[in-house]
């Protein structure tokens, strides 16, 4: 067993580090991962102890609303432009797929 596997909930489906982890994989406080929670941006998981745990999406959410509170955004209103442009890659990624469907399930056009 190694060291970094006391810090993982090792569930294949969903790694999540502790929150001391979690906040030094982002160069960062505990804190700061504090905040994005009270702001509602991410929601900590909970292992079997009640520990808080970040996934690795949480931790790219948070990633990104550091860069924007690093460049002197509010955090509230980074939170907000984090959680917008998530909706909009998503809104964007289902588009795609739509699009995609479309496209090779309309019947040939003749002249």
């Amino acid at each position: 067993m190694t060291a970094d596997s006391f810090d993982r909930l090792d569930d294949d489906d969903y790694p999540a580090y502790t929150m001391g982890r979690a906040a030094d994989m982002l160069g960062t406080t505990q804190g700061f991962l504090r905040a994005l929670g009270e702001a509602r941006l991410i929601t900590p998981l909970r292992s079997a102890g009640g520990h808080r745990r970040y996934s690795r999406y949480q931790l790219r959410i948070a990633a990104r609303a550091r860069e924007l509170v690093d460049q002197g955004t509010p955090i509230e209103a980074a939170c907000r432009i984090v959680i917008l442009e998530d909706q909009l890659e998503e809104a964007q990624r289902i588009n795609a797929e739509y699009r995609r469907a479309a496209g090779t399930s309309s019947p040939p056009t003749t002249t």
